[in-house]
């Protein structure tokens, strides 16, 4: 059952880096304003950051899809997710009224147009799946086949 498991964690992980990143990269320029609306780095850093993040979101996105690096890329969306679940908890605890740009858009909004708690939590269940996948990787339908290791008495291990 495990591989089913890690398979619907990988594709529901997989897809939603996909989209997120799709979404954000035919306009850099606004992806670049949602980092900056979170006043959280120098403004050296905004649009590196907001024209590359979509492209990482989308590789590691295609890389979940087909099961190929599997664990390297669960770690690196972890990695995302905490810093996302951090933005965005920042952002709410400081006052400040920004869509969180996840899928697209992002910047200033009105104050009670805000939606943290749901991006919080989406971004927690997200996490888990990243973890889930970090610790069984193994999957269907991935290009990526694990071997179980073979020791030099002939047993198998996994």
């Amino acid at each position: 059952m495990t591989p089913w498991i890690s398979t619907v964690a990988r594709l529901i992980l997989g897809v939603v880096m996909l989209v997120a990143g799709a979404l954000k990269i035919g306009d850099p320029e606004q992806s670049r304003l949602a980092v900056a609306a979170y006043e959280l780095l120098p403004k050296a850093l905004e649009q590196p950051i907001g024209w590359g993040l979509p492209f990482v979101e989308v590789a590691i996105g295609l890389l979940l899809i087909v099961g190929y690096g599997t664990r390297v890329a669960a770690l690196v969306s972890a990695v995302l997710m905490v810093v996302f679940i951090a933005a965005v908890s920042s952002a709410w605890a400081r006052g400040l009224a920004i869509d969180c740009g996840c899928f697209g858009g992002g910047g200033q909004v009105a104050p009670g147009q805000t939606k943290y708690l749901q991006e919080i939590l989406r971004d927690l269940g997200l996490l888990a799946l990243a973890v889930w996948l970090w610790f069984r990787p193994q999957s269907r339908f991935s290009l990526e086949t694990v071997e179980p290791a073979v020791g030099t008495t002939g047993e198998v291990t996994p």
